[in-house]
């Protein structure tokens, strides 16, 4: 009988370390639902290193969504130096069957105006406010460990910014990939709403639509300008017609506007 209490004693001990475990590593049992809300945020993003680091027009933020209870963080480089980043270990990263983060093409726009193609790249996040490990490889092939955080995730929203004007990176997507938009665009941020000057590479748009509002130009002379409602971070479906070709066409494009990259108009 007494050995039969000693066992059940063992039990019971086992079972409460592994429900503590996940607490004492600072998660809690049972999940792993992002402690924010589905949404986009602006949030800090920090390293270990001095060669791990945000692009300097981004002020050391990157674009934190959450959806479906999931994290990931989208940060801008410095440069294309960084080939690709693996949430994990830079032993696990060359493991055979390792998923590797691919990189994305960024434009940056300096405070001086400039503007330059580097990579970027969509980081899962495990959790906020503590250090996971997140590995990365430049040109040269070799693999670096590094520890980085993510923390002050803030709402990205025309209600969450103070009303006035704004300069965005903005892509555009779509179309033959020949038209193009200024980047950055201009907004203006008046009482909870944004509205983008869009401006196109091209004087022969006529119009533009979204969903089914018709936007005219806001000009008469030089390249089709327009002026629409945005939102950040968010894939924005336009339609625009043009007249450059033998006869006019209405094409769909998607812009986009850069929440990370927002700052005040001069």
């Amino acid at each position: 009988m007494k050995m039969d209490i000693k066992k059940a004693f063992s039990y019971f001990l086992c079972i409460a370390v592994l429900l503590l475990l996940p607490a004492a590593c600072g998660q809690k049992p049972g999940g792993d639902k992002a402690p924010i809300a589905d949404g986009v945020y602006s949030a800090d993003f920090k390293t270990d290193g001095s060669m791990f680091h945000v692009n300097e027009a981004h002020h050391g933020k990157g674009t934190l969504t959450v959806k479906d209870g999931k994290m990931t963080i989208h940060i801008t480089m410095p440069s294309k130096n960084t080939v690709n980043l693996f949430p994990g270990s830079a032993e696990d990263a060359q493991k055979e069957g390792a998923e590797l983060i691919q990189p994305t093409l960024d434009t940056v726009t300096y405070d001086d105006g400039t503007t330059e193609e580097v990579y970027g790249f969509d980081i899962p996040v495990p959790y906020l406010d503590r250090e996971f490990d997140c590995a990365l490889v430049g040109t040269k092939g070799k693999w670096y460990d590094h520890k980085v955080s993510v923390s002050n995730p803030e709402p990205i929203s025309a209600a969450s910014v103070e009303d006035g004007e704004y300069l965005c990176a903005v892509t555009l997507t779509g179309g033959s990939g020949k038209a193009s938009v200024e980047s950055p665009a201009r907004i203006v941020v008046k009482d909870g709403r944004m509205t983008a000057t869009v401006v196109w590479s091209s004087s022969h748009y006529e119009y533009m639509t979204i969903g089914e509002t018709k936007y005219e130009p806001v000009n008469t002379e030089g390249n089709s300008t327009f002026e629409i409602p945005v939102e950040l971070d968010k894939d924005i479906a336009v339609s625009a017609l043009t007249t450059a070709m033998s006869e006019p066409h209405l094409i769909d494009y998607t812009l986009h506007f850069d929440g990370a990259s927002l700052k005040k108009a001069e």
